[in-house]
């Protein structure tokens, strides 16, 4: 889902949108991956770390423009409290000039993202003997063992 080829979010982004999440379930394992990954996305270590530190602070203003802030607040309705999730956040990212099937990748992503955090945090996963930051190419599977 995050590395579908018919996304047609910035592969960057929709990553930044899964570590926004993982930051907000305190999931460390998936942080330290995802972190890596939007790292590797960026190519620019300066830029990762600040948009690292806005999302823990969850300043989602700085460093994002309008209407990526408005997808990283809709992750966070949809992570913190979903049951709330009502169609003017929808609207929102509508304005924001999201399309139907962006606002899906949105969604999806986040969803994801809550999910996988459970399972990790459920399981007591570590990143013992992980190598951080791989996508799912390569020689390691798509959760960076070897």
């Amino acid at each position: 889902m995050l590395h579908h080829g018919a996304n047609s979010l910035p592969l960057w982004f929709l990553e930044c949108i899964g570590l926004y999440v993982c930051l907000m379930n305190r999931c460390g394992y998936c942080v330290s991956h995802h972190c890596q990954g939007m790292l590797r996305l960026i190519g620019d270590d300066a830029r990762a770390e600040s948009i690292r530190r806005d999302l823990e602070r969850g300043n989602v203003t700085d460093g994002f423009n309008e209407r990526q802030a408005a997808a990283l607040r809709y992750a966070e309705v949809l992570t913190r409290s979903p049951a709330d999730v009502a169609e003017s956040h929808i609207q929102v990212m509508r304005d924001a000039g999201y399309g139907d099937g962006e606002i899906l990748e949105i969604n999806q992503v986040a969803s994801y993202f809550a999910y996988a955090n459970r399972m990790v945090l459920g399981l007591g996963v570590t990143t013992d003997g992980d190598i951080l930051g791989l996508s799912p190419s390569g020689d390691a599977d798509d959760w960076g063992h070897r």
